[in-house]
């Protein structure tokens, strides 16, 4: 079982991501911390595997606490969750050996998948093999394919007009509206909408409102 640190100055973001986290297979949540110096006490005190690091704290800037939290957890891994998206802020964080670089808002989805792809990627390499095979390292730097098809079921057909719609959209739509609008079913839309979010050509926005999970809005990504 992995062993997460949570930490991020807003104490209900903190219990939501919590909550993310234990709804994935092989995580457990150790504790929480909403400062700098609460989170290299409690990463003492707790020795976590995995720290999910805001960028904003009161106290010190998560970029400055990644060396801190490493000095006291040597072999300590962190993914950054933060809404910053200064491209020196992203590089920064980069250069102090994140393992992965998570944008607020994002849905349970998007933090298990970074997370999944950390205990298949990074994990092995800290097992008790004393050498690493090429497909190891593949894994890390996200190489284990050269060329990412379509979701099965899919068709490049309907992928076009997928693009095509929200080209013309002029405005971000949910999963339903592209379904309406196409004359599919919301889950085939939502389908190629996450694709499409997974290849960079769109954007996501999540809208909070009434009772249950935000909605997941979609949005042609503009060039420049």
């Amino acid at each position: 079982m992995i062993k997460v640190l949570i930490v991020d100055d807003d104490f209900m973001v903190a219990k939501v991501h919590s909550g993310f986290v234990r709804q994935t297979p092989g995580f457990s949540v150790v504790g929480v911390a909403h400062t700098g110096a609460q989170a290299v006490e409690e990463a003492r005190r707790l020795q976590p595997d995995l720290v999910l690091l805001d960028i904003h704290l009161p106290d010190i800037s998560g970029l400055d606490l990644l060396q801190q939290l490493r000095e006291a957890v040597p072999e300590l891994d962190v993914l950054v969750i933060s809404a910053a998206r200064e491209v020196d802020t992203v590089r920064r964080a980069l250069r102090g050996g994140i393992v992965h670089y998570l944008m607020k808002p994002f849905s349970a989805d998007d933090l298990r998948e970074r997370l999944e792809h950390y205990l298949q990627a990074y994990r092995p390499l800290t097992s008790s093999k004393s050498t690493a095979e090429q497909a190891d390292v593949n894994r890390v730097f996200g190489l284990s394919q050269q060329e990412r098809p379509l979701p099965k079921g899919c068709s490049v057909e309907t992928l076009h007009l997928v693009e095509q719609l929200l080209r013309d959209a002029g405005t971000d739509l949910s999963a339903t509206e592209a379904a309406d609008a196409l004359g599919t079913s919301r889950v085939s839309a939502r389908r190629y909408l996450e694709y499409l979010s997974e290849e960079g050509r769109v954007t996501v926005q999540l809208r909070y409102g009434g009772i249950g999970r935000p909605e997941r809005r979609y949005a042609w990504r503009k060039a420049g």
